[in-house]
């Protein structure tokens, strides 16, 4: 009973936000809350949040301060050179700008830390977005897939668990692994390109800085400056067009020039701005190189770091007090947004655990591998991990479901090191999941419904899951 309300509270999870009939927040507590009821188990419910909260306070935590740190950095100036160098890269070209938000969500996702990733991407490409009126749950599904790729980095959190739950080394996982994760990767950049190509189907040619594309239509004035300073004007093509898989309505926050929130951000390259500290780039470029540097060496625990790390940044860059709160109260509305939704995902997750549910259906997905399977247990393993990293924690995953799926794959002759590569495998799918509170800063500063972007990624990041399996089985490492 316990696996079927289980699978039904989250298949009504997903169908309410997916369908827009509530808001994440809302069905992330309420749901869950019902279900606990229905399980007979409303008196505990108290216990089960808080418990969730306890455990996701940390997380929550360095949200907070992340945004504030990295909002400071992108007031003073420090990802201008960025933004800018990807604008010429892309000379508005709508395939490039996809491209270039791959690679640059694969880039920094060498930090290991998914909030950070999401942060300095949408930063970077948001104003870029916005300006062109491309879609923009196309950013967000290629960011999370790419991330989803690079997280298997040993000290991203994924391969160490799974290194530490089944006593093994984290390099002999990762190390064989990595051709098959190229492969993941070069999936994405493919579908990155596939996907600019409809976008620029849709919008039509663009013009940057005098530089233009050849269209058979008239030119159609753009609004305004683009973010690197230049005019932009957009040439839209015959029959307009559109891509099957973005959701390109306006209201939703995925295309278009927005409201006035929308054209506060579109400032954000504005090169008199007054929040600009040129003379202090390189203290602030010291001060994020080393903060990243110490979260990877793990010198501190990651929300003291960016508890430290925005102090420190307020101070030095605006020493005045009301300017300090000016800062602060520019980004609360995102500190409030992400904070809110993990604390909301922390009643969601309590209740799973607090009530049995996600262990009996991680028993019951384990119990239904047919006997005859037992040989291919890493294969199996490898696709079980779409939808249990999808709609479980990564620690209950790795910690609780997987040393029973290495223990069963060992009475048929699977090694363990095959079981650990084949859990990587879900990675892509798993950083869009409603329990990863990354998802919800990416979501949160770049403006799109959670529902959005779920509809949109989840087919995608599911061939790239099954992609890396395909490669990993290729090439012997599964």
């Amino acid at each position: 009973m316990l696996t079927i309300l289980g699978f039904a509270m989250i298949a009504t999870f997903l169908a309410l936000i997916m369908t827009k009939k509530m808001s994440p927040i809302a069905a992330l507590v309420l749901i869950p809350a019902l279900f606990c009821v229905a399980v007979g188990k409303g008196a505990h419910l108290g216990d089960y949040v808080i418990d969730g909260v306890s455990s996701l306070a940390p997380t929550a935590a360095m949200l907070m301060f992340a945004i504030v740190y990295f909002g400071v950095m992108i007031d003073v100036g420090l990802f201008d050179p960025v933004v800018r160098g990807i604008l010429r890269f892309c000379k508005a070209d709508p395939m490039r700008v996809v491209v270039g938000t791959a690679v640059l969500a694969a880039i920094v996702s060498l930090d290991g830390d998914g909030s950070t990733t999401f942060m300095i991407t949408v930063s970077a490409m948001y104003p870029l977005y916005k300006r062109l009126g491309m879609s923009l749950v196309v950013m967000t599904g290629v960011a999370a897939m790419a991330n989803g790729v690079m997280n298997t980095v040993p000290w991203g959190g994924p391969t160490a668990r799974a290194a530490t739950a089944l006593k093994l080394d984290a390099a002999d996982i990762f190390v064989p692994m990595i051709p098959a994760l190229l492969v993941g990767l070069l999936g994405v950049l493919g579908l990155a390109y596939l996907l600019g190509l409809r976008e620029r189907r849709r919008l039509g040619a663009l013009r940057l800085d005098g530089e233009s594309v050849e269209t058979k239509e008239p030119v159609v004035v753009g609004a305004g400056t683009g973010a690197g300073g230049g005019g932009l004007e957009k040439r839209p093509v015959a029959g307009g067009g559109g891509a099957d898989d973005v959701d390109n309505d306006r209201d939703d926050g995925d295309g278009g020039d927005g409201g006035d929130d929308d054209g506060d951000l579109l400032k954000g390259l504005d090169p008199n701005r007054p929040t600009l500290r040129p003379r202090l780039y390189w203290f602030n470029a010291l001060l994020t190189g080393t903060l990243i540097t110490a979260m990877i060496l793990e010198l501190l625990p990651i929300p003291v770091l960016f508890l430290l790390g925005a102090a420190l940044a307020l101070s030095v860059n605006y020493p005045r007090l009301p300017d300090q709160k000016a800062r602060i109260a520019a980004h609360a509305d995102n500190v409030l947004n992400v904070s809110g939704m993990v604390f909301a995902a922390a009643v969601f997750t309590g209740v799973l655990q607090g009530t049995g549910m996600v262990d009996h259906m991680a028993g019951w997905l384990v119990d239904t591998v047919p006997e005859g399977l037992g040989p291919h247990m890493a294969l199996v393993t490898g696709v079980l991990s779409l939808p249990l990293t999808y709609f479980m924690s990564n620690d209950g995953f790795y910690f609780g479901v997987l040393p029973v799926l290495a223990e069963a794959g060992a009475a048929h002759g699977v090694t363990p090191l095959e079981m650990a590569r084949a859990s990587l495998v879900g990675q892509p799918l798993h950083m869009s999941s409603p329990l990863v509170p990354a998802v919800y800063v990416l979501v949160g500063m770049a403006r799109v419904e959670f529902g959005d972007h779920t509809r949109f990624v989840v087919k995608w990041a599911a061939l790239t899951c099954l992609l890396i399996l395909a490669a990993g089985i290729l090439f012997g490492t599964i």
